[in-house]
């Protein structure tokens, strides 16, 4: 396989939907008739939809993975990115044998350590000691070569206190803490990780990615890596590639390419866009706020500390002509103000309007929220008055990103994220 750590070819994979019932059975005979006896192909792959969640289907087959045929070098840390229901754990379980595919082959070349979900590749009734040596033994490994690596594993874990203690009796945090440990110490060629990481906490989570580094730049080894914390993936990742509704949306390339394309594809939904019908607002409404809107610098609504933010909205006036002034506040969910926005003390913008209208409001690249939950008011005044004044009329989420060069965030709580340049004179 040269320098090819891994080969998907033609990888579909097919669920049926609902209980299982007696006509699993028909449908089983059904295929193994036409398939096996017949050397038809299977009836059944025919009548299969895209999984979209989000959709009633007329089909009670569907297609969690469809036609994935890609590559993976050694050496490479590929991101995998996509919504929840993309098919991205599906092809990590079909990579590591969990469950197989419906159609199509892999090819891997080396050992294959995979860290998927909590508790996964555990047996609960015995110890975390007998754990390591358990999952060691299945990846091919000596009882001496795993006794080498012990110390290491329990010191990474932090769990030396627990390690004769049923894993059964673990919290779902230690348990991740000491998979990832036994995945990324008993030297395989090929890690493969889910997002379970963010079960972890923060300082678990900055051990991980760096030993994920380690592993991939230092050992050369090849990793896998599905998460939704695009500053991890930028970080950790060489590569990126995007899946949706079971395929790819777009191939192996640069891993800041493929986050770009899939923040500028999504759509995460942001509460209450339209206020039109909100009962809770003061004012005569002469003037009224009927949208409400809040985006990135690729149109859409994934809110992350690193990115630009444009307010939108539209109005509607119950006069052809009036003069205004419109005026936003984001504050935080305690209720504090943190900026205060407010069109007549832009020079450049009108202070009369007409019947209806759609206004925007840039944000500067200076302005950055910490990740946190966060609402917006908005109001109103014509000629002079206060028509319109809607109280949280948006809430929306900043999640993690890449505000400073390095990736790291302030340790402190705060609000603001700031550019700093520190000096040091001697």
């Amino acid at each position: 396989m040269s320098d090819t750590a891994i080969k998907f070819s033609n990888i579909s994979k097919q669920y049926r939907l609902g209980l299982v019932s007696t006509r699993t059975l028909s449908h089983d005979l059904n295929r193994w008739w036409q398939t096996a006896v017949m050397k038809r192909e299977d009836p059944y792959l025919k009548i299969g939809e895209t999984n979209d969640r989000t959709k009633k289907g007329r089909s009670e087959y569907v297609w969690a993975l469809r036609d994935i045929d890609f590559e993976v070098k050694k050496g490479d840390v590929l991101g995998i990115i996509g919504k929840n229901g993309a098919g991205k754990s599906t092809l990590l379980k079909i990579l590591s044998r969990v469950t197989t595919p419906t159609t199509g082959l892999i090819e891997a070349e080396g050992r294959i350590a995979s860290l998927l979900e909590v508790g996964t590749g555990f047996h609960q009734e015995l110890t975390g000691r007998e754990n390591i040596y358990m999952n060691g033994c299945i990846m091919g490994m000596t009882r001496r070569e795993i006794s080498r690596k012990l110390d290491e594993i329990v010191d990474f874990a932090g769990v030396e206190r627990y390690l004769d203690t049923p894993v059964k009796r673990y919290s779902s945090g230690m348990t991740v803490r000491l998979g990832f440990a036994i995945a990324a110490h008993l030297e395989p060629e090929i890690l493969v990780v889910d997002e379970v990481l963010a079960v972890g906490d923060a300082e678990f989570q900055k051990k991980a990615i760096g030993k994920m580094q380690d592993v991939s730049t230092g050992e050369g080894r090849t990793v896998l890596f599905v998460s939704h914390n695009m500053a991890s993936l930028r970080r950790l990742c060489t590569k990126g590639m995007v899946f949706k509704d079971g395929q790819i949306a777009m191939e192996t390339t640069d891993v800041d390419d493929a986050i770009n394309y899939y923040l500028g594809s999504s759509v995460t939904d942001i509460e209450n866009r339209n206020i039109a019908n909100r009962i809770d607002r003061k004012g005569n409404q002469s003037v009224k706020i009927v949208y409400l809107d809040l985006l990135n610098a690729y149109g859409n609504n994934e809110i992350n500390v690193d990115t630009p933010l444009t307010i939108r909205f539209k109005y509607v006036s119950k006069s052809d002509d009036f003069i205004g002034n419109f005026m936003i506040s984001i504050n935080s969910e305690t209720q504090d103000c943190i900026t205060f926005l407010e069109s007549s003390i832009s020079d450049d913008f009108e202070t009369r309007f007409g019947k209806e209208g759609e206004i925007t409001v840039q944000l500067s690249d200076g302005f950055a929220l910490n990740p946190g939950r966060y609402y917006l008011n908005i109001a109103v005044l014509a000629n002079g008055a206060m028509v319109d004044h809607v109280q949280r009329a948006l809430i929306f989420t900043v999640n993690d990103g890449l505000f400073f060069s390095g990736g790291k965030l302030p340790a402190g709580k705060g609000i603001c994220l700031v550019k700093q340049n520190w000096k040091l004179k001697k």
